[in-house]
């Protein structure tokens, strides 16, 4: 089974689109003993981090993340919240991966619009853990985001728009994703898939 996070952010009916363009079928809950049952969870998210982690606190889904066990990927937001710590909104957040989400600054790129969205490439740098391929270096996907995480011990891929930011980030079980593998075409269904086979 399936799961994905339900917690008030956007973007959760794109995501169980393309898991069932792969013929995988997922349930939206914010059911704890429903999550830790779950094979594989996505953590997925369009919105304001402060209010999505109020959500989470609320629920109690902020400790029950960071304690799962099995393969969890979070997505845009979801992957921000998974980060010590957002600007937006001054955010403490899960704390899985040690690093710090910061606004784009396009003061020395006035063309550079804010938010990064579109196409851009991704910078392969590590592929442990099995959710990203060397064939995917070089290839595009797809972004809409002002915030991002700053590379770190964890960051995976990096993708440069203003400043090199952390593409994709991997710890033990957890794994994510700034851009959204769901909007990414091919790229992304692969990407999905790879985690769906971890």
């Amino acid at each position: 089974m399936i799961a994905i996070v339900k917690y008030n952010a956007g973007n959760v009916f794109s995501v169980m689109c393309a898991l069932q363009r792969l013929g995988v079928e997922a349930v939206v809950t914010d059911d704890h003993d429903t999550l830790r049952a779950a094979d594989k969870v996505i953590f997925p998210g369009v919105g304001e981090a402060s209010t999505a982690m109020r959500y989470l606190q609320e629920k109690g889904l902020d400790t029950l993340i960071a304690s799962l066990k099995q393969p969890v990927l979070g997505i845009c937001i979801g992957m921000q919240l998974m980060c010590r710590h957002s600007e937006e909104g001054d955010t403490t957040g899960l704390g899985i991966f040690d690093t710090v989400v910061k606004r784009f600054d396009n003061a020395a790129c006035p063309q550079c619009k804010v938010p990064h969205m579109g196409w851009n490439t991704i910078d392969v740098t590590n592929c442990a853990g099995g959710l990203l391929t060397p064939e995917l270096n070089g290839r595009h996907v797809y972004y809409v985001h002002s915030y991002y995480a700053e590379p770190c011990m964890h960051t995976m891929a990096l993708t440069e728009y203003i400043v090199p930011f952390s593409a994709v980030l991997h710890r033990d079980n957890f794994y994510a994703t700034q851009f959204h593998p769901e909007k990414s075409g091919d790229v992304g269904s692969m990407i999905l898939k790879n985690f769906l086979e971890l």
